[in-house]
């Protein structure tokens, strides 16, 4: 209680002397306007002003009455709150322009892009409040990672309530089979085989949705190190391998580009895996997956190359959200959870690059992961490309 008591008044006085020392130059401020006198700088007082403004969490710009900027924070530059000595348009200045015209405090959650190409935004919590009758205040709190697991746990609940209904529901349907046939052992082993499968789903469906709310949630890439791209396509082609002979499928690895990347080996292996995978579930017996990987400025492209039924041009935009399935019933059969390629989205994004796609029906499809490269990889000449599979669409150059 003690120390919870101890750190309100610790908050309570740092905001007092940002108060104070920002309310002096509003006073300072007000008194040379009223005068005519033309403004005298105050190094002492614009030096504490910068040090008690560097102590809080929040984003911080002082802003004069003709929106002009006092003092800014570094945060409030990374921020796009300050561009030159203007406050940026948008949100935020119509705010401060708000609070000069009527000094009233106000609180506002606003959208910022974070670039100027792009779609991404910066979510910002805002507090602005008047400062004298010269000055204003501008406080800005990140909450994007805030509203983005709120987004994500709303969408949790919904997707997983949606998807566990059919295992959960075949397997509470096969249980009463099997109690229904106790007196037959050839249906009880049979039913119990489906159970078997249906519960083998469910596990993987679980797992797969744990893994993608850690990637969603936090920053994957806790400790990134160097790994070599041959690495990761020998491992994913070695996991992979046995459902490829299974279905009788021809699985091929290209040669070693000699490059590297920065992040995690697992991850990367296991956004490349599901790739594979899917390749030889959508591929009929008889043909084949290649993978293989090319260096083309500065950017090592990872291709999956099969020669399956494809993917109509209408389902692509959409491949890559969660649960989405092409063939709902081939999935089934496949015991594909519809997370695969989202999980695949979300590494390759975490590592810096895009996963493409190029298919048509019936000529199969290319998903191609793009990475930057490792520093000294950078500057490689382009590689020899690896031997895919020869089975390409008229036109589409390496594929």
């Amino acid at each position: 209680m003690r120390v919870s008591i101890g750190l309100e008044l610790l908050v309570a006085g740092v905001l007092g002397v940002v108060v104070g020392v920002v309310a002096a130059f509003a006073f300072r401020s007000s008194e040379r306007e009223q005068h005519d006198v033309v403004p005298t700088p105050d190094p002492e007082l614009e030096d504490a002003a910068a040090a008690v403004l560097a102590l809080l969490r929040s984003a911080t710009v002082v802003v004069r009455t003709d929106l002009t900027v006092v003092r800014a924070s570094s945060g409030a530059h990374a921020f796009g709150l300050v561009v030159g000595n203007q406050v940026a348009p948008g949100p935020v200045r119509d705010l401060v322009a708000a609070v000069v015209g009527d000094g009233e405090t106000r609180d506002a959650e606003v959208d910022l892009p974070r670039g100027r190409f792009g779609q991404s935004t910066r979510v910002l919590q805002v507090r602005v409040a008047a400062l004298g009758s010269a000055l204003v205040l501008v406080l800005a709190d990140d909450h994007t990672e805030a509203r983005r697991v709120e987004e994500v746990r709303r969408d949790f609940v919904v997707n997983v309530s949606h998807e566990l209904k059919t295992p959960i529901g075949a397997m509470s349907l096969l249980a009463e089979t099997v109690e229904q046939a106790a007196d037959d052992p050839e249906a009880v082993r049979r039913f119990a085989g489906k159970i078997q499968v249906e519960a083998a789903r469910l596990s993987a469906l679980v797992a797969e949705i744990l893994e993608l709310s850690r990637l969603q949630v936090a920053d994957s890439l806790v400790e990134p190190a160097a790994v070599r791209v041959v690495d990761v396509v020998a491992e994913a082609v070695d996991r992979a391998r046995t459902g490829a002979t299974a279905k009788d499928i021809v699985l091929e690895a290209g040669e070693d580009p000699g490059v590297s990347v920065w992040g995690d080996r697992d991850l990367l292996v296991t956004a490349l895996r599901n790739l594979v995978d899917n390749a030889i579930s959508y591929s009929d017996p008889g043909t084949q997956v290649g993978v293989g990987a090319t260096v083309r400025d500065g950017v090592v492209e990872i291709a999956v190359v099969d020669q399956g039924i494809g993917i109509d041009a209408r389902d692509v935009p959409r491949l890559f959200e969660r649960f989405y399935r092409v063939d709902p019933a081939r999935s089934r059969d496949t015991g594909g959870t519809g997370l695969g390629l989202s999980i695949v989205k979300h590494v390759v994004a975490d590592h810096g690059g895009e996963v493409t796609v190029w298919s048509e029906p019936g000529k199969g499809s290319t998903f191609t992961i793009r990475l930057p490269l490792l520093g000294e990889d950078a500057d490689t000449e382009p590689t020899v490309p690896p031997r895919l599979v020869p089975h390409t669409a008229e036109g589409e150059p390496g594929r």
